[in-house]
C-alpha cells in the first residue's frame, strides 16, 4: 500500500509500461490460449459425459488441472503486468508449483498470497507448531479446512480442504521420522495427489 503514496509512482515510466505490457501479454496468452483449451475437454468430461473410460477420467482430471493452473496463474500475470502500467508492484503468486516435491513444497509455490494469509490469520493466530505434535496437526487440518470454505460453501471443497491438510500432516509426520524419497518419487506422487484432490474441487456432487 505505501507505493500508492510514493510521488515516484505517479511519474510515468516507460520501462514498466514496457514491462507491465509484456507480463499482461503472457497472462493472456495463458488464459485464452492454453487453459480456454484444456476447458472444453475438461467441461466435456466432467459436465458432459455420461461414463468415462480409465484414460478419459485421467485425461479429463489432467486437463482440469492445468486448466486451473494456466487460468489462474494467467489472471494473475494479467494483473501483475497491468498494475505495472500504475508502477505498483504486485507479489509472485505462483513459482512453477508443478515442480513441487512435497505438499508443503506446492503450497509455498502455489497461490502464494493465499497460503501466506492462511499462515499469517489462521495457523499462527491458531497456535501454530508452538503447543506440541498433535496441536501442530490440528491447526493445520483447521486451516485448511476453512481454506477449503473460502473458495466455496460446499461440501465439495471442504473435503478437498480436508484432503490438503491431512497431506500435510502426513508429510510433517513422514519427516519427522527422518524418511526421505527420491526426488522423482516425490514429484510422482505430489503432483498425482494435487491433481486427483482437484477432482473433488470441481465436481459438482
Amino acid at each position: 500500500m505505501p507505493q500508492f503514496a510514493s510521488s515516484w509512482n505517479k511519474v510515468k515510466n516507460y520501462r514498466n509500461i514496457a514491462l507491465g505490457l509484456f507480463i499482461f501479454s503472457i497472462g493472456l496468452f495463458k488464459k485464452v490460449v492454453i487453459a480456454d483449451t484444456f476447458a472444453v475437454w475438461a467441461t466435456q468430461g466432467f459436465d458432459v459425459a455420461t461414463a468415462l473410460t480409465f484414460f478419459e477420467a485421467w485425461a479429463t482430471s489432467l486437463s482440469y488441472t492445468f486448466q486451473l493452473y494456466f487460468d489462474f496463474s494467467g489472471y494473475t500475470d494479467m494483473a501483475i503486468g497491468a498494475a505495472l502500467l500504475f508502477n505498483i508492484k504486485l507479489p509472485i503468486n505462483f513459482d512453477s508449483p508443478c515442480k513441487a516435491t512435497d505438499i508443503q513444497d506446492f503450497w509455498r509455490r502455489w497461490h502464494i498470497t493465499l497460503s501466506r494469509f492462511l499462515r499469517d490469520y489462521i495457523y499462527i493466530p491458531l497456535g501454530g507448531n508452538r503447543a506440541g505434535s498433535f496441536r501442530t496437526y490440528t491447526n493445520l487440518m483447521a486451516t485448511f479446512i476453512l481454506g477449503g470454505l473460502w473458495h466455496g460453501a460446499g461440501w465439495t471443497f471442504v473435503f478437498w480442504g480436508f484432503l490438503h491438510g491431512l497431506a500435510l500432516v502426513i508429510h510433517r509426520i513422514w519427516h519427522s521420522l527422518g524418511f526421505r524419497l527420491y526426488a522423482w518419487l516425490a514429484w510422482f506422487i505430489t503432483f498425482n495427489f494435487v491433481n486427483i484432490s482437484w477432482v473433488f474441487f470441481r465436481a459438482k456432487e
